[in-house]
């Protein structure tokens, strides 16, 4: 007898069976299914938790990162007793515990061109629940190429997109052929996020991942779907292959991952780390930290004797700045700074270290630091 014929499944799965596009027959395909998840975070929670409870067979879970206090505010496949455990395998926990029947593939790993391709081969569809441009193209190029289906969603502020990229269909390169410049764009960790919009758009990608499984209703192929969790309002916009994509149009210049990864432009100031910062700032008494956390981020902690400039005035009030003094750039982890250190580099400052994960590195081995 298959295992999901068994009266315990039967009983488990009920709701599915009750329904005709699933029936015994969409559950026993959920239970024959392999699907990658990469990314365990705001996305990740209620993937993960949603694929799990409907009968997954096989589950994978990549994520380098660890959980942190920040992340409780939306990923809620943690809790308090997870903080400083890698994700993939906290993860990968909480699934066992909700659905034993579920097989899961844990990888501490980060996913780059070296693993990339064969990780995905293993699975039937991916689910991108990433957070950066990088890891969007790198698991998006590296599905199209093995022929998976990568269903996309991802999250800012009070705004989430999702869609579908499946063989035969544009890809995310046909909807966005490149990538923004390093550093332009703040992700969740400087710009925020609405807790709850994670559940939304997460919940969303799981209810995609599940129709292309079961190969039933209309996927988001071909076009975007934007949530608006402000205005509470939904739109789309359809999209077409490109014919001049340059992995999946008529004449592509891209056949492997290798050839895909986006080079980090190389820092035009010193790294200087967390654990440093104080006895630079001793050894060169006229050194100043050159705060560039927006206004509004401010509020989580000011630095003592830093100055403060915005990274969006930075063109507009660089004349108050003294090319003479050492500046420390820091943001609140390390990616605005690094847009900032270019453009004042290009300026002509040259007396200018960069701090390597911004102040939240330095506020995590500070304890009485009034900063979050």
């Amino acid at each position: 007898m298959s295992a999901v014929r068994s009266s315990r499944s039967l009983r488990r799965y009920s709701r599915h069976l009750l329904v005709p596009e699933v029936g015994l027959a969409g559950q026993e395909t959920l239970a024959r299914a392999r699907v990658l998840v990469v990314g365990a975070g705001g996305l990740g929670s209620p993937v993960l938790q949603y694929l799990a409870a409907a009968g997954i067979g096989r589950i994978g879970i990549v994520d380098d990162d660890e959980v942190d206090i920040t992340n409780l505010q939306r990923q809620v496949i943690f809790d308090q007793t997870d903080i400083g455990r890698n994700k993939a395998v906290a993860a990968a926990d909480r699934v066992r515990a909700l659905n034993a029947d579920v097989a899961v593939d844990a990888y501490p790993v980060r996913l780059d061109a070296s693993n990339a391709r064969d990780v995905v081969r293993a699975y039937d569809v991916v689910a991108d629940c990433t957070d950066s441009f990088g890891a969007r193209y790198l698991l998006s190029d590296a599905a199209r190429l093995e022929g998976r289906t990568d269903v996309y969603a991802s999250i800012f502020r009070f705004d989430g997109q999702v869609s579908v990229f499946a063989p035969g269909g544009p890809c995310y390169r046909c909807l966005f052929p490149e990538p923004p410049p390093d550093g332009s764009v703040p992700s969740c960790a400087e710009g925020g996020v609405l807790g709850v919009l994670a559940g939304i758009v997460g919940t969303l990608q799981a209810a995609e991942v599940l129709k292309v499984v079961l190969g039933i209703g209309s996927p988001l192929v071909g076009r975007l779907l934007l949530v608006d969790a402000l205005g509470a309002r939904t739109r789309e916009i359809a999209f077409a292959r490109d014919p001049a994509c340059v992995l999946d149009g008529d004449s592509p210049g891209l056949h492997d991952v290798a050839d895909l990864v986006q080079p980090r432009a190389p820092l035009a100031a010193p790294e200087l780390d967390a654990r440093d910062l104080d006895a630079f700032l001793a050894e060169h008494p006229t050194a100043r930290v050159l705060d560039v956390r927006e206004p509004h981020e401010r509020i989580l902690g000011i630095v003592p004797g830093a100055v403060a400039l915005a990274a969006s005035e930075l063109d507009a009030r660089m004349h108050e700045l003294d090319s003479a003094t050492p500046y420390v750039v820091a943001c609140r982890v390390g990616a605005k700074s690094r847009y900032v250190v270019a453009r004042l580099h290009d300026a002509g400052f040259a007396r200018l270290h960069h701090l390597s994960g911004g102040l939240l590195s330095y506020a995590a081995l500070h304890a009485d630091f009034d900063f979050f």
